[in-house]
């Protein structure tokens, strides 16, 4: 992937979230098409509070996310906060919701990944090829 591409979408992001942040939701549930949710969490190391804007695939009652990091060969650091703590809340247009996170596995995960994949218009298989790690997929079930 051009380095640029992704600090210009990573940008672009950033400005997305803040516009989803403080209008509470009334705009950026999603983004190009794609739907979009707030992940609030804690960071494993800071403890501080920390927001997150992420392409989402509907689950049941759940929600899945990718912990891609544009094909890194490091997980974001969202996915690491998620593992040392769990229970988070996600934001999707004006509703909260209480959640837990869990790693995806077999047959789940790979359902969860194609839909994902779809959703993204191939962008997520691109990003598994630029890695050799497996990119997580995070299921946030309501608590």
């Amino acid at each position: 992937m051009n380095p640029l591409v992704y600090k210009v979408g990573t940008k672009l992001l950033g400005v997305h979230q803040w516009v989803y942040d403080v209008t509470d939701g009334r705009i950026g549930r999603s983004i190009g098409g794609r739907p979009m949710l707030l992940l609030r969490h804690v960071g494993a190391k800071t403890g501080k509070h920390r927001t997150s804007a992420l392409l989402y695939v509907p689950y049941e009652k759940s929600y899945a996310v990718i912990a891609s990091k544009g094909g890194d060969p490091k997980h974001p650091g969202w996915y690491h906060n998620l593992v040392a703590n769990p229970d988070v809340e996600v934001q999707v247009g004006r509703d909260k919701v209480a959640v837990r996170a869990r790693v995806a596995e077999g047959d789940e995960r790979e359902k969860l990944w194609t839909q994902a994949d779809t959703i993204n218009e191939g962008q997520y298989a691109q990003y598994q090829s630029l890695t050799d790690r497996k990119i997580p997929v995070v299921v946030l079930d309501p608590r």
